[in-house]
């Protein structure tokens, strides 16, 4: 993993209009975390406009569909250095539940594979499949053995993932919040260093959000160790807006301008204009 060093607020123009000021990276909290290559080609060229621009407010990069196994490996390379040099970390996404499919030793030569390439996080994923809770804490323990960082996916939908239709969804059903939250505390424990919460069941393919769902997993984990699935800007306004500019969430590369925008409180929605606010000492 790429050594980074604490970055400096950048110098953005207009310095005389206040803003909700952000942390330098890396931090710790308000992180945002951009979809890669999967609805449409990200590529080099591409993220070093996304990052000339917006590079300060990008946390990390996530493969999505397990899209790098498609590309040469000179491609995969070229996009993770060029994420390390402008202090944004790579994920796989949950591809490692494909990999699961094919035993132990696949998962291990994956593994492997992703710290050879300059992979900083591998996302532990289940929702296509079913995977007992122990077997998850050794596979983040294998993950942070190799001195990779573990990431878990947690949810309440069974069937998650790769834009399942929402009646096929609502007849595979849901898990119960409380155990989701407490296989989550489980992983933490384990080391895992922040859980990415599934939108599916929650805000996405549903009648209606199930917004007591985040709250349970804020109430018992806190804000800081989570991440939550807001590739709409309507989920993602209404997580800033009931939890603040500093919650942590992941986006698509497209909507970087317009969360932030929230975040800096500079724009928004009539039921967001100048609500957003920070206090910083």
């Amino acid at each position: 993993m790429a050594a980074r060093s604490k970055s400096k607020r950048p110098e953005r123009s207009f310095p005389f209009l206040r803003v909700n000021e952000r942390e330098g990276k890396p931090r710790k909290r308000g992180l945002t975390e951009i979809r890669g290559p999967y609805y449409s080609i990200v590529g080099q060229r591409y993220l070093e406009d996304l990052f000339e621009t917006m590079g300060a407010y990008v946390d990390s990069l996530k493969f999505a569909g397990g899209s790098f196994t498609l590309m040469p490996e000179k491609a995969v390379r070229g996009i993770i250095d060029l994420c390390h040099k402008h202090d944004v970390l790579v994920s796989t996404g949950g591809f490692i539940e494909r990999v699961l499919a094919q035993g132990g030793d696949a998962v291990r030569k994956y593994v492997v594979e992703c710290k050879k390439l300059g992979f900083d996080i591998i996302e532990i994923s289940a929702g296509f499949v079913s995977v007992p809770t122990d077997d998850w804490l050794r596979l983040i323990d294998l993950v942070r053995k190799s001195r990779l960082k573990a990431k878990p996916e947690v949810g309440i939908q069974f069937g998650a993932g790769g834009a399942t239709a929402a009646a096929e969804l609502r007849a595979e059903g849901t898990r119960d919040p409380t155990w989701a939250v407490a296989q989550a505390k489980r992983f933490l424990e384990a080391g895992a260093d922040i859980i990415m919460i599934e939108s599916e069941g929650i805000t996405e393919n549903v009648h209606s959000w199930r917004t007591d769902v985040p709250a349970k997993f804020i109430n018992e984990l806190g804000v800081e160790k989570l991440m939550f699935e807001a590739a709409d800007p309507d989920v993602f306004a209404w997580y800033i807006k009931n939890y603040g500019a500093d919650v942590n969430l992941f986006v698509d590369h497209s909507q970087i301008v317009q969360l932030e925008c929230l975040r800096a409180g500079i724009w928004g929605t009539k039921s967001l204009w100048g609500r957003i606010v920070t206090y910083k000492e």
